[in-house]
């Protein structure tokens, strides 16, 4: 490789600044997912140590460069027990985007595409939420339209009935055992009730968010899922999609939402505060908010 500069006993080639180049963005990229963790100083700690080392061995210092070099030799097992909460979160931001079921798979590498799988009976959803909110009893439901989600099904307890706004009542009443947690939906069926959800690690998310909505945002961070919360102190129905919240919506704006999800109906995309604009189609608004909201 052709040498570019010399800097006293260090020779500077391309491959070197290639090298620099893309151990910097790996570096950045491992900040940007501890920052605002505890694990961020034991990181820094841990790279000033394996930078002290570099420098030792490079200006041949052997005393110092074989003391460094026992704790390096352990690096791999030290950072595997340290930053095992952080790698797992990174893998599952990897395989969020390929955590599809086997006859997803296959229809995919057949050409075919049957939107049918995801036929979910959205009006019974909506009449359960309208029902749970009215009352303040919260809620946290998750769609799934690529997989059943088994690593957080397998969390609560499994169900796998058809969807029915008497059985999503009967899950979310405060006197029944399976009202304490979320239920997971996937192709018209409940495969799941009492599931334990990942908690967001965001910091500006705003106070008078509740645990549910921490974990519908973290849900939606974690997998390819789209996450409906009914507050418990408001009523208000929320929707939780990439990180990302859409507050106080309307039956017909969840209804448009979770079509768009579920059928992968090509629109703008919603800011995270904004909402979502009901389908001309639909039923028209019982209040006079939502009658300015159709006009739109």
């Amino acid at each position: 490789m052709t040498l570019l500069f010399q800097i006293g006993f260090l020779e500077i080639k391309l491959v070197d600044i290639i090298d620099i180049g893309l151990v910097s963005v790996l570096l950045y990229q491992l900040y940007k997912l501890m920052r605002g963790s505890v694990a961020i100083k034991v990181f820094l700690g841990f790279l000033s140590l394996y930078l002290i080392f570099l420098v030792v061995k490079a200006a041949q210092m052997e005393l110092l460069s074989s003391i460094l070099g026992q704790f390096m030799g352990v690096g791999v097992i030290a950072v595997i027990i340290l930053f095992q909460p952080e790698i797992r979160k990174f893998l599952l931001l990897i395989g969020r985007t390929t955590s599809v079921d086997r006859e997803t798979l296959i229809n995919n590498l057949l050409g075919r595409r049957d939107k049918g799988i995801n036929k979910v009976d959205i009006t019974q959803v909506i009449e359960a939420v309208k029902s749970l909110g009215g009352a303040n009893i919260g809620a946290l439901i998750v769609f799934s339209r690529n997989s059943p989600l088994k690593f957080y099904a397998e969390s609560g307890d499994l169900i796998d009935a058809h969807i029915s706004k008497r059985l999503l009542l009967a899950i979310f009443n405060k006197v029944s055992p399976l009202h304490d947690g979320a239920v997971i939906l996937y192709r018209n069926k409940i495969v799941a009730a009492r599931c334990i959800l990942p908690i967001t690690d965001q910091e500006s998310i705003p106070a008078h968010y509740g645990l549910r909505h921490r974990a519908a945002l973290g849900m939606s961070e974690t997998s390819d899922s789209l996450v409906l919360v009914v507050s418990e102190e408001t009523g208000q129905m929320s929707l939780a999609k990439n990180g990302k919240m859409m507050d106080n919506l309307s039956a017909q704006e969840l209804r448009a939402a979770i079509n768009n999800y579920l059928y992968e109906v090509e629109q703008s995309k919603p800011d995270a505060q904004d909402k979502v604009i009901p389908e001309p189609d639909q039923a028209a608004p019982e209040s006079d908010k939502d009658q300015e909201i159709a006009q739109v």
